[in-house]
């Protein structure tokens, strides 16, 4: 097969797929999908960045254990171990 040949038969696969795109099993959800409101898009970003910091604060709080309270009570609590 010569290689124009072979790119017009990968041409058309492709125009095959996206024809049928919004016919799958996506094509509900796309056709259903619109733009959030304002005060949707800003309940999300809070939700999101309470999330973060959450979850950052929780790792900065392990990080100072293991760091700074974790060895005084390996040497100071259990020394014989």
């Amino acid at each position: 097969m010569a290689f124009l040949d072979r790119a017009r038969h990968v041409q058309d696969q492709f125009d095959g797929r996206l024809r049928t795109f919004g016919h799958g099993k996506y094509g509900r959800i796309l056709r259903m999908a619109r733009r959030p409101t304002s005060e949707e898009y800003v309940k999300v970003l809070g939700v999101t960045w309470l999330g973060a910091i959450l979850i950052g604060s929780t790792g900065f709080a392990l990080y100072i254990f293991f760091t700074q309270v974790g060895p005084w009570i390996w040497t100071t609590v259990l020394p014989g171990l």
